[in-house]
This record gives structure tokens, sequence and C-alpha cells, in this order.
């Protein structure tokens, strides 16, 4: 059966704008190396097409937009593999006379190879500007060499994410696979996120324009959503396979505090246009896990975000008194049918809602385990379109740092 080359393609550029934060990395490039064009092209022997771009000098190139890839420097890119970079056209010996710069009119230049994880080559990530730049030394080529490894990191997972999820759609094999599909993306998407927290680290601690350093703390808190998803993964996973949730007790409300108002902060970064209201209030020592209660707090609150009105706060309450410790967060939306109620804690449920299309469908699930793991309860009210979900455990309770079982 032939292949649809087009379609494929297509499907390429899909990829690499399916990449998170994947326009704050092109800003944060720009902004690094004072190239006003970046993009990410998909290069084959016959075509040089746009994925994705950020374009401030107006060259007029979109997703899906093509150059004739015979007057690309690109196209030499994919046959010889070597990064090209350029501060002055006018005063490099070897691109002075080159047709590429003559046709599209820019002074500094450079492009890095993409390859992906079988060593083909799919693209470069480039950038041009009209004035000359200085861009050939360790710092911007190191940037270039670090964020062609994410990109490929990142489209090797997307590959991966797809093929599993054709597989897990066959209602036969879906006891198996269930398995290695969350293998696969617990293991395959922890490099990508920790290339993504160095990179930002990296940005973070130079000396770069204050834009770039915004646009780096998004793309590190969004590495953080990131490993947040992939804990929700693995720990079904070791649940299915009998390693349970494993809880580290402290009654440290100092550290608990900071780590619940660390997810708080964080999802208002991440959902900078949505209102999020917090009371915290801890007067009794609390014998928890504070990063398995952080987890728990994260998994509510951007289930609430998701389900809720946009132009509704959504409301954090967290309490401790001297017989329990409670937690509830709670969001205006849709009401939630009581058939559903019982459903929502069980893993792989989803609601028919457009918004929710991309979830796996773990994070209340998980929610409820880690509630088990500290002999809490974990439930839900749905009334007149306000949703709490209400979490509560003993104060004093005989808990041990022990795995606990999930299911």
């Amino acid at each position: 059966m032939a292949i649809d080359k087009s379609l494929a393609l297509r499907k390429d550029i899909e990829d690499v704008n399916e990449i998170p934060g994947i326009h704050k990395l092109l800003n944060v490039i720009s902004c690094s190396s004072n190239m006003r064009f970046v993009a990410i092209a998909r290069v084959t022997e016959e075509r040089w097409i746009t994925a994705v771009s950020k374009d401030d000098i107006e060259f007029g190139l979109r997703p899906g937009d093509e150059l004739a890839v015979e007057s690309t420097i690109c196209n030499e890119i994919r046959q010889h593999h070597i990064p090209v970079v350029i501060e002055d056209v006018d005063h490099n010996t070897i691109f002075c006379n080159h047709h590429t710069p003559k046709q599209y009119g820019f002074k500094s230049y450079i492009s890095y190879p993409i390859f992906l994880k079988d060593g083909s080559f799919f693209g470069t990530l480039c950038a041009i500007d009209p004035k000359p730049a200085k861009i050939n030394n360790d710092g911007v080529r190191d940037m270039f060499k670090l964020y062609t490894d994410l990109i490929s990191y990142h489209l090797e997972s997307i590959h991966k994410l797809r093929q599993a999820n054709r597989k897990i759609k066959k209602q036969d094999e879906i006891a198996e696979l269930r398995e290695t599909f969350v293998a696969i993306l617990g293991h395959d998407l922890r490099n990508p996120v920790g290339t993504t927290r160095i990179c930002a680290d990296m940005l973070l601690s130079s000396k770069i324009p204050e834009a770039a350093k915004k646009q780096a703390e998004i793309i590190k808190s969004t590495s953080y959503r990131m490993q947040s998803l992939i804990d929700n993964l693995l720990d079904f996973a070791k649940g299915n396979i009998g390693e349970g949730i494993s809880l580290n007790l402290s009654e440290d409300n100092n550290k608990l505090e900071k780590e619940l108002g660390e997810v708080i902060t964080e999802c208002k970064i991440i959902n900078e246009d949505r209102l999020i209201e917090s009371e915290i209030s801890l007067h009794q020592k609390v014998d928890c896990d504070t990063t398995r209660m952080a987890q728990l707090l994260s998994n509510l609150l951007n289930n609430a975000i998701k389900h809720s009105i946009s132009k509704k706060p959504v409301l954090v309450k967290i309490s401790s008194s001297s017989s329990q410790f409670s937690l509830s967060v709670i969001n205006h939306g849709e009401t939630i049918p009581k058939k559903n109620q019982r459903e929502l804690f069980k893993p792989y449920f989803k609601s028919k809602a457009k918004n929710n299309e991309n979830g796996l469908g773990l994070g209340l699930y998980i929610a409820s385990e880690i509630a088990k793991a500290h002999h809490g309860n974990l439930g839900v009210t749905s009334e007149d379109g306000v949703t709490s979900f209400n979490f509560s455990m003993p104060v004093e309770s005989s808990l041990e740092s022990t795995g606990t079982l999930l299911g």
C-alpha cells in the first residue's frame, strides 16, 4: 500500500505544533539570539515546509507555507548534516556570494539539523535576521543543539503515544496494552521533561532580557505540569504491578503549606486568565506525605480548572483542626450527574466535555488512591452548577511509611 507523502508531511507539521510550549521556546530563542525570525522546518529532498515560526520581520511564513527546497541552505544541511552559522553574510567568505541570502535578504543566519531517534533527518531549527548578529559563540550554539535534541525527544514521544493510542483502541488487547501504554509514556517523557527543565534553568541563570526570562519561567512551570502527568502514569503502572503508592510521612506544616502553595502558584502561572482563590489555615500538625498531598491538590485543581466556567473563580480551602485535616477544591460549571459521580474515581474515566478530550482519566483516580493511603476519604458533591471535591483525613493516625496498594 502506497504511503501518501503529503498526508505524512502534514502529520509531521501537526506533531511539531503539539509539542508543549513550542511557541514559548521560539520566543526564548529569538530573545536570546537577537534573531527576529525563528522557525522549525520540515525538510525533505523535494520540499521545505514551515512547521512553526516566530516572525518579527514580516518574512511571511506560517505553518504549512513552503519555500523552494533548492533555494534554501537547509537543503544543503539535509545533505551534509552540519550546522551553519553566519554572523554577517557580507564578511563570510563561504556565503557572501551564495544565492540564498541574496534571494531572501538576510545578513545573519543559523540553522541546526533535527534528527529523529532512529537517526533519520527531520528538518532544521533555523533563524534569520536582515541585520548582522553575534551568534557564532558557544552559548548560542549550545542552545540550538540543546533545543534540537529537545524537539527530537518530543517528536519521538508523540510518535510513540500515537502508536500506543492506535493499539489501545482494540478492546481485546486493552488489558495487556494498558501497561505498555503507561510504560512508554512514563519512560519516554522523562528525558524531554528533564531537558526542558535544564534549558529553562540555563536561561534563568544567564544574562538574557526580562521578556526571555519570563518565557523561560513559563517553560519551567510547564515542565513541572508534565512531571505531574508522568507521576500519575507511573503511580498507576506501579499500582497495577503491586508496588502501590508509598508514603514518606512527616509532621511538618511549614513544608506542607509551602508545597501546597507552590501547586496553587504554578496553576495560576499556567492558567493566567483564570481566577484561583485559596484559604489555608493549618492550626494542627498534620502527619502526611507532603509531596503526595501536593500531588492530590494538583490533580484536583487541574480537574477543576478544566471543567469550570472561565469567568468564575476556583476556590481552594485547606484547614486542620484537632480532629481532622481537610482539603476542598470548589468550581462552577456543569453539574455532574449522580450516576457519573460514582465513576469519577475509576481509572480512565473521562467525561464527554470537549475540554477533556485529551485527558488520560487518571488524575482523580490517583488522588483517591493517595487519600486511601492516608486512611482518608475523597468525595464529591455537585449541585446547581457548583462542584466540590472534598478530602479529609484524621489528624492523629497510625499511618506507616509503607506502600499502599492501588485498587
